[in-house]
């Protein structure tokens, strides 16, 4: 009688063999590049361009210096550790209080509380985590932004060292490498050479199967057609959806940080395609990707070539000298410049301006502060004129990644390397990896005049186009739109803009992107709103009322209390006979936003 086989599951030798002569074969061919990306991450380190080993240095200093709170910190740290010891024996034996489970999503997953090692392992990281944390706060004696640089790198140090992120100490890791018998690491090691060959040699983690998407099909798919470009900019105007719309046309000025159409993703999502079914005739600019060429185009140049020039075009295709605005971001912030020069030279084309989470106050601006001083400002001049005059897109994507390493990190390492998976498809995260570059004398220009001195805010602090702005002299009526868990713009720095501009504050729910790509028939959310616009963002937070649903219809409430003029006929972009007076140049979503570094 034939016996059952006792082969154990796992990878065929075959396989296993042809695995890894294609890792080594691709080690070897990549071996180059990254020892030239690691000499250059050394280089940097040594340098310590981003003052990481001073701050730190500062830190150890005054904690030396003060033996009696470290030994109480320490004290404070065994005793919290002991009653953690203690909770979980006793919830362990039956002669306690069961555990909570924890709410962190690193150990949400079944097989952390299953089993009690991985159970204590992690409650005992997070004990350790914010102890650490806790002690570089209370340092005395050392400046605001030491403490906020000591206190945003130990963050990144405890959330690398999170069990989660190391196979050994992983249960989902240990149990998908036993039931597929390491399947999931040699796949797991075929993504990050995958990556590193994309990243040139340094690690560009894959957040979604970019092939997914096709710009113009199923992601940037409101129809439309570019009607102007120039050197920075192309123009897009949208078809409209209905008979007749407001005369007034509506401009929205995106940052050129990202890409526009975090505001078009999918039909379901699309701001703009929302905003053309309110009856807006919608224009958007899609910026350019620049390169060495563009890299000594100045902030002026943004203004002149970006909104000047925009509301120049709308005027000749629809007849309409007046315009209602949108900034997003840093969109947002070039149109407060954009007010402050048109103010200046008596000029009232702007209706309206509306802004998504922008930064017009920069005392405050939170995570990203941790980056600009003038120390990392002067290394980043150096980088950028080796390069050839400008800001990889890489790298300030890998600074954004930074601000949420858990979630945009942290997590796709632990799913694409560890446990071997491909990345879903998600349009945000398309959208997402899609990096663009900054020109150089643009960048250094916004970093210093607006991060580092705050000039912006100054009456006549700013000079842009020969025109000194001063915001406070800005008569159009404004609304802001913030997040409560904005990490690149906090909602209570953004709230002294809104002050200063006398504008309608309103508090969105979740963050930066989810936060404004917020639409109606999503339910999700809601926001906040407080006509009295005291002066500390707390009070005035603790005054609103909340609201369910979506910002977008209070939006389109207050604009339509500020554009009360009659409807006009339908405006067809390219179409002199439907009211469209420039020529159309290509289809939306354009070449400027089709074009990704990452297919280079």
């Amino acid at each position: 009688m034939s016996q059952p086989s006792a082969t154990p599951a796992g990878l065929d030798p075959k396989v296993l063999s042809d695995a890894v002569a294609d890792v080594t074969r691709r080690v070897a061919a990549l071996a180059p590049q990254m020892m030239e990306k690691q000499a250059a991450d050394l280089e940097s380190s040594l340098k310590d361009e981003f003052g990481v080993q001073k701050a730190f240095g500062e830190v150890v200093q005054k904690l030396m210096a003060d033996p009696d709170k470290m030994v109480e910190a320490q004290g404070k740290y065994a005793a919290d550790f002991g009653q953690l010891w203690q909770q979980y024996m006793g919830s362990l034996s039956g002669q306690g209080p069961k555990l909570e489970p924890l709410k962190d999503r690193r150990f949400s997953d079944e097989a952390w509380s299953a089993n009690p090692w991985f159970d204590f392992l992690s409650r005992s990281y997070l004990l350790t985590a914010e102890h650490m944390k806790n002690a570089v706060a209370k340092v005395d004696g050392i400046s605001s932004q030491t403490r906020a640089k000591a206190m945003y790198y130990t963050r990144q140090i405890v959330d690398a060292a999170s069990p989660s992120n190391f196979a050994l100490t992983n249960p989902q890791v240990l149990k998908a490498t036993a039931d597929s018998g390491g399947e999931n690491l040699v796949k797991g090691l075929k993504n990050m050479l995958r990556d590193i060959e994309k990243g040139k040699g340094g690690l560009r983690i894959a957040m979604t199967d970019t092939n997914a998407f096709e710009m113009g099909k199923n992601v940037a798919s409101t129809p439309g057609k570019v009607v102007f470009q120039n050197e920075l900019m192309q123009l897009l105007q949208y078809l409209p959806s209905t008979k007749t719309v407001l005369k007034r046309p509506l401009l929205i000025i995106p940052p050129w940080i990202n890409k526009y159409y975090i505001l078009d993703l999918q039909p379901k999502n699309s701001f703009i395609k929302w905003a053309v079914d309110q009856g807006h005739t919608v224009f958007v600019i899609s910026w350019v990707n620049p390169d060495a060429k563009l890299g000594s185009k100045t902030f002026d140049d943004y203004l002149r070539e970006g909104p000047l020039a925009a509301m120049d075009a709308i005027a000749r295709a629809t007849g309409e000298k007046e315009v209602n605005a949108i900034g997003y971001c840093l969109g947002g912030t070039l149109l407060a410049c954009t007010l402050g020069h048109l103010t200046a030279k008596k000029d009232h084309r702007i209706n309206s301006a509306t802004f998504f989470t922008s930064l017009i106050d920069f005392a405050k601006p939170g995570d990203l502060g941790v980056y600009v001083d003038e120390e990392q400002v002067t290394a980043l001049e150096a980088r950028m004129k080796k390069r050839g005059g400008y800001m990889e897109g890489s790298e300030m994507a890998g600074t954004f990644n930074m601000l949420r390493a858990n979630d945009l990190v942290w997590s796709f390492y632990v799913h694409n390397y560890l446990l071997g998976k491909d990345p879903f498809p998600f349009d945000l995260l398309y959208w997402n990896s899609d990096a663009t570059r900054m020109p150089m004398a643009m960048h250094l220009f916004y970093l210093r005049e607006m991060y580092i001195k705050n000039k912006l805010v100054e009456p006549g602090g700013v000079t842009l186009n020969g025109t000194a702005i001063d915001l406070s002299k800005v008569k159009a009526p404004t609304y802001f739109i913030s997040t409560v868990e904005d990490h690149i713009a906090p909602w209570a720095t953004t709230y002294t803009g809104a002050k200063l501009l006398k504008g309608k504050f309103v508090l969105g729910g979740s963050g930066h992107i989810a936060g404004i790509v917020n639409p109606p028939a999503a339910n999700k959310y809601g926001y906040w709103t407080n006509a009295k616009m005291v002066d500390d963002a707390q009070d005035w937070l603790a005054g609103a009322t909340k609201h369910e649903g979506s910002w977008w219809n209070d939006w389109n409430k207050w604009m339509a209390s500020h554009n009360k003029d009659k409807l006009v006929p339908a405006r067809i972009p390219g179409n002199a006979l439907k009211g469209g007076k420039l020529k159309s140049l290509e289809d939306a979503p354009g070449s400027f936003a089709k074009f990704r570094l990452d297919k280079q």
